[in-house]
């Protein structure tokens, strides 16, 4: 009956015959046929009639107390069932914090149970450290295999939080002989993920897409990808899919949501990502996403109640409150937007992101010591990682330690900080300004000039630029003098009366056959013999800088 969808039906058959007071896997049955009816209190009543040893508050009394003289039978591994059960009619019931404790529970009663331990890290309910310290109290020596208990303890920790920190792509010796499978491999991708390697992350995510098109722990991460690469294409095919084969969950409506988001239609992606939330209201990416649609359209309101949503339904990610200050930051609220970065901070200590973020709000409170340690932790975090160049998306953080070293007098740093963005991101204006504004500071006017230039090359609308441009130019032409070398100021002769020429018309237009063999013999030497003349001079047409609306306004203005 339960797998045919008569819930009410088996409900009264366990019911009717007292089967739920007396054996514990029909109780447990009952209570899922009331969860699968979303019939949560009652769900919780029948699951509170035994005492599992574990300490609720709203726990009611057990059986021995309320129903004496009955015996029940526990069965092997039901009461991981019932823990696992419970936290998620907890979870229903939009109570987060017991929900989690009792999926802690499941795990320790069995490590094998993997739903328990999925749905705490996939719904974000317990922080990185927490997570690492529940799987080192986890008994697997005790309940696993010995030869399998390394690998079982590995295992759970490749799936951890990756993005409170960049770490190194690496396989624990235990799982090298599982390096071809497939959970593995997301893993790897994952991590490369939040590393900002994104063509890396890519590759891997396709490889493993093409043997497995739906893997429901690749797709998240494989949508991400296409999403920080652009590929608008690949994203519209992927969503189409997964709507057609998948309407009813979330991932599906969530790609088309972030689909309409890349191409900037944000009124159909917050409707599909609304979807996504109704399908499954802790898809914590789905709400990130519906905030990320109103703060690109500067409705910042808006995007701070879907990201304060999202910190309710993911206690253990920093990425909500994370969020929530940096549009506090935005409205110009400097105090709640450091209020909120200092609670990501004691979330995520070693994120580079949010000890960017604490550096930037130093930096606008004039702390520029502090501001240039934070970024320097920030930067100190991502090169552990990357054994190359730094990936793009720290151009900023580049560029910023570039500003502080500037306010600090460190010319030379800012310049090299500057440079590496630059190598980043060859064409950015702000770095050619930022780089001419430190050559203006060291009195390199002529160097200062040149990157000017090319900031309002690439935006002709600098006005920071522009102006920056004037002052380097003005004291460029302060420095040099109009006649570099010379002395003294030119002396032009003036002739005198006795050595004027006067010239006839006779002399002028008179043709003798000696001129005439002479221009003809030296046709070649006409300037050489003429000093003076040009024979530009001699065309009315070669003046080509006069246009005609300047002639037209030249004889309005005459009339």
């Amino acid at each position: 009956m339960y797998y045919t969808g008569q819930y009410h039906r088996a409900i009264h058959l366990l019911t009717s015959r007292k089967l739920d007071k007396t054996y514990t896997a029909c109780r447990y049955l009952a209570a899922k046929c009331h969860y699968e009816c979303k019939e949560w209190q009652e769900a919780l009543n029948i699951l509170d009639l035994l005492d599992m040893s574990f300490s609720r508050s709203s726990s009611a009394a057990n059986i021995s107390d309320s129903l004496p003289g009955t015996e029940t039978t526990l069965l092997p591994n039901c009461e991981n069932s019932i823990c696992l059960l419970r936290g998620k009619i907890y979870e229903a019931m939009d109570n987060r914090s017991l929900a989690a404790d009792c999926y802690r529970e499941a795990l320790k009663l069995d490590v094998y149970c993997f739903e328990a331990f999925e749905l705490l890290v996939n719904h974000h309910m317990l922080t990185a450290k927490e997570e690492q310290e529940l799987v080192s109290s986890l008994p697997f020596a005790s309940q696993c295999h010995p030869s399998e208990a390394d690998i079982v303890r590995d295992l759970y920790q490749s799936r951890l939080k990756k993005y409170d920190c960049p770490g190194r792509v690496e396989l624990s010796p235990s799982l090298l002989p599982l390096a071809n499978n497939l959970d593995v491999i997301v893993s790897s991708a994952e991590q490369h993920l939040y590393n900002c390697d994104f063509r890396a992350a890519y590759k891997i995510t396709s490889k493993v897409l093409s043997k497995d098109p739906y893997n429901s722990q690749c797709l998240p991460i494989h949508i991400a990808v296409l999403v920080e690469l652009r590929n608008s294409n690949a994203l519209f095919y992927l969503a189409h899919k997964l709507v057609d084969y998948y309407p009813d969950k979330s991932i599906s409506w969530f790609a088309v949501g972030c689909y309409y988001m890349l191409t900037e239609n944000f009124l159909p992606a917050r409707w599909f990502l609304s979807k996504a939330t109704t399908l499954e209201r802790a898809h914590g990416p789905s709400w990130l996403a519906f905030g990320h649609t109103f703060g690109v359209n500067k409705d910042h309101d808006q995007a701070m109640a879907a990201y304060f949503t999202a910190s309710q339904i993911m206690k253990g990610c920093h990425l909500p409150v994370l969020y929530i200050g940096l549009e506090y930051g935005l409205t110009n609220n400097p105090k709640l937007a450091e209020r909120f970065f200092s609670q990501a901070l004691s979330i995520a200590p070693q994120d580079p992101f949010v000890l960017h973020e604490m550096g930037v709000i130093a930096f606008g409170n004039m702390d520029f010591e502090e501001a240039e340690s934070h970024f320097l932790k920030a930067l100190e975090r991502v090169r552990d990682v990357c054994d190359e160049m730094l990936p793009e998306r720290w151009e900023p953080l580049l560029n910023n330690l570039g500003h502080v070293s500037r306010k600090l007098k460190k010319y030379e740093e800012a310049l090299e900080y500057h440079k590496q963005a630059e190598i980043l991101c060859p064409q950015t204006a702000s770095t050619y300004s930022a780089i001419g504004y430190v050559h203006a500071l060291m009195g390199n006017h002529s160097e200062a000039v040149n990157y000017f230039h090319k900031a309002l090359g690439l935006r002709k609308d600098d006005t920071f630029s522009t102006t920056m441009l004037t002052n380097s130019m003005d004291a460029l032409m302060s420095e040099i003098s109009a006649c570099d070398g010379a002395d003294d100021d030119p002396h032009f002769p003036t002739p005198t009366k006795d050595s004027a020429r006067k010239v006839k018309l006779t002399e002028l237009f008179g043709s003798s056959q000696k001129d005439k063999s002479m221009v003809d013999s030296k046709d070649e030497s006409l300037d050489d013999s003429k000093p003076g003349f040009d024979p530009v001079d001699s065309d009315p047409f070669a003046e080509s800088s006069l246009s005609i609306e300047e002639v037209e306004m030249e004889e309005y203005s005459t009339s």
